[in-house]
């Protein structure tokens, strides 16, 4: 590689992280595959947890862009998850005990009629599982040791919520009819929904009621697949906890995949083992999105090189005509700084360090 390849990175890495992995253990191996990879020593850091026992998007900020960092905490996120009805865990998960069951599994018509009451700002309970500090120790540190964690009730905003898919049915009229067709026995319990090959969640045995007919039987789901855009802060499995019990029964999450972080996207997202090709000579230019990435609801400010300079040495810029907002000033393709202006005046929110020529 060239010597250019080899300077200290500034900008993204998005990481797919796969169910089992900490946000800690993400960073950590990127500053691994960079090390293996003779980079410089580089500032690193994420920008929004990711439950161990969830998937998806962690965006990793490299050398400057770890000054937006805090921004992406703040960020609203988007989250594909499952719902399993019928039992509720002490973590919310799968990795928790069985502390409550039903044997109450919710027609469909209701649970997406019930979602609406969980959309716009709502208060909910982080699980006692979880991160928050309670007197200066982790919750979930407290509830592994045993002891009854009580959190308060937290102001957050889901902005958006409603089913991801609906599966197909399983109906009659799916059954084969002619013997020669018929290479297995088809039983109720495989009619019923209890086959783990069946990948409908909605199932019944005489296919999808008439819903002006009082006397059809109902749709009624084992488990449901949900989308939900929310603000920072909020628990998706203290929403499902709570979407469970608004339907008369008890829940827990089984699947949790973030597919967006910010302005970050799955589609941007890499894989451990694309990462880990860094390590092996493969260049860093490919995989690494610039600073500006993390700023693309902010518009871009040029400024000449007198008016960088002056940002650069912290001196107030006043006069300007730019209406009252953020804005993400550079100096040609150069980034400066994030800078505010209000009445004209330009004020700095973040510096960055970078030459006074392109890269």
């Amino acid at each position: 590689m060239s010597v250019e390849d080899k300077r200290a990175p500034n900008g993204w890495i998005v990481l797919d992280k796969p169910r089992g992995m900490g946000s800690t253990q993400g960073v950590a191996a990127v500053k691994r595959v960079l090390r293996e990879g003779g980079y410089p020593k580089t500032k690193i850091g994420h920008g929004g947890t990711l439950d161990p026992l969830a998937e998806g998007v962690l965006p990793i900020a490299l050398g400057e862009a770890t000054k937006l960092a805090g921004r992406m905490l703040d960020a609203t996120k988007t989250y594909v998850f499952t719902i399993q009805f019928g039992e509720e865990t002490d973590t919310l998960d799968t990795e928790g005990e069985v502390v409550a069951r039903s044997d109450r599994f919710p027609p469909l018509a209701a649970i997406a009629g019930v979602l609406d009451h969980f959309t716009g700002p709502i208060e909910q309970v982080p699980p006692a599982y979880s991160a928050l500090k309670v007197d200066g120790k982790r919750a979930y540190d407290r509830a592994r040791a045993g002891e009854d964690v009580e959190l308060q009730a937290r102001k957050v905003t889901v902005h958006s919520l409603g089913l991801y898919r609906h599966a197909e049915l399983v109906s009659a009229s799916s059954l084969p009819t002619d013997a020669a067709e018929q290479d297995e026995v088809w039983t109720p319990k495989q009619v019923r929904g209890d086959d783990q090959e069946l990948e409908s969640a909605f199932q019944t045995t005489t296919g999808r009621p008439d819903p002006y007919d009082p006397s059809a039987p109902l749709e009624l789901a084992e488990s449901v697949t949900l989308e939900a855009i929310v603000s920072k802060g909020t628990y998706i499995r203290s929403l499902a906890r709570d979407i469970a019990l608004a339907l008369g029964t008890r829940g827990h999450v089984t699947y949790l995949r973030r597919t967006k972080a910010g302005p970050f996207t799955e589609e941007q997202a890499i894989s451990l083992d694309k990462l880990g090709e860094i390590s092996k000579g493969a260049s860093l230019r490919n995989l690494l999105l610039p600073l500006e990435a993390g700023l693309d609801d902010i518009p871009a400010l040029s400024l000449d090189p007198d008016s960088a300079q002056a940002v650069r040495q912290g001196r107030v810029l006043s006069d300007l005509p730019q209406a009252n907002g953020l804005y993400f000033a550079k100096s040609g393709n150069v980034p400066v700084a994030l800078v505010e202006i209000e009445g004209g005046t330009m004020r700095i929110v973040r510096g960055f360090n970078f030459p006074d020529v392109a890269e």
